[in-house]
């Protein structure tokens, strides 16, 4: 059996020899499939109608290993936590409860990004250390989901299914994919990113990076001053010191305010909401960035002095 594996995390292990900016603290792997998914992401390299590179996911390589060859490297990666990503396809659940099973001699807890399964199947997943499910949503418009997403799974059966995975797993164990910078509005963002926490899930946050061979090639990703104002918003949100009618928005839905002074801002953002958010464990280097330019989601926590700097680039 095969296994696709991150880039970064393939270097990590041995399995590549290579140098790193970065060091992943979670493994990345992903489920291997000859052929493309199911689904038609306008965004996605493993898209139905997709010409790019089977060999991606965002602006990231997955080579793909034997299972049993990535097992034996594994102890050198010194990970906290397993994040197994998965593309759709017919027998993806079969193949996922099989790596599940491979995976768990290694005693580390797994995250699961999957598309909509039954509930059995998370109570399965459940039994197998699996801990957080990655609920990829993706677009925060409903707007325009269909378009962009052009997938077997409506937005209302993505929200159905963040309930079923709060309902098996937890409150917060539901991790909603939100990636900014598809067409959605600023209002439509927060609305959304409302909407999960209201329910119990939370959000991890990513830039839009056009990809060579998808349909969303040659649309250009979210400003970091964009980016940046929607990481406050979310922090506001996910704290519980904002809700979407706190904010202000111009005619066109764009962000203008935090109805929040900058000072008292400045004492309630910390630095790690610049950072990456997702699972324990998750810091994603370099998923959305290219390592020359400032990252949309730091691997670990800037400065604090970095939280002013923001404040006064984005009010």
């Amino acid at each position: 059996m095969k296994i696709r594996v991150s880039y970064g995390t393939a270097i990590a292990t041995g399995l590549i020899k290579a140098k790193m900016l970065a060091r992943p603290t979670t493994a990345y792997l992903m489920t291997y499939h000859e052929g493309r998914c199911r689904n038609n992401c306008a965004f996605c390299p493993q898209a139905r109608d997709s010409r790019a590179d089977l060999k991606k996911l965002s602006r990231i390589t997955w080579p793909a290993f034997d299972v049993e060859e990535v097992i034996e490297a594994f102890p050198s990666g010194g990970f906290a936590r397993i994040c197994l990503q998965t593309v759709d396809y017919p027998g993806l659940v079969s193949d996922v409860i099989e790596l599940l099973d491979l995976l768990q001699p290694l005693g580390l807890p797994v995250s699961v990004s999957i598309t909509p399964v039954e509930r059995e199947t998370l109570e399965e997943f459940k039994s197998r250390n699996v801990d957080y499910i990655g609920v990829g949503l993706d677009v925060a418009s409903e707007r325009l989901y269909p378009e962009i997403k052009d997938s077997l799974y409506s937005w209302g059966e993505m929200w159905r299914f963040t309930r079923e995975v709060i309902d098996v797993f937890g409150d917060g164990r539901a991790l909603v994919h939100l990636i900014i910078g598809l067409g959605e509005t600023d209002r439509e963002a927060v609305e959304t990113i409302w909407r999960a926490y209201s329910m119990g899930a939370w959000v991890s946050l990513f830039a839009f990076t056009p990809i060579r061979g998808t349909r969303l090639e040659n649309a250009e990703p979210p400003s970091l001053t964009r980016y940046r104002r929607i990481q406050v918003a979310h922090h506001l949100i996910k704290e519980g010191l904002a809700a979407p009618e706190d904010f202000e928005f111009d005619e066109s839905g764009s962000l203008t305010g935090f109805g929040i002074d900058v000072e008292e801002l400045a004492e309630l953002v910390p630095p790690e909401v610049f950072a990456t958010h997702g699972c324990p464990g998750c810091n994603r280097p370099y998923y959305n960035e290219r390592p020359k330019k400032e990252p949309y989601n730091f691997p670990e926590s800037p400065e604090r002095d970095y939280v002013r700097r923001v404040l006064d680039s984005i009010l």
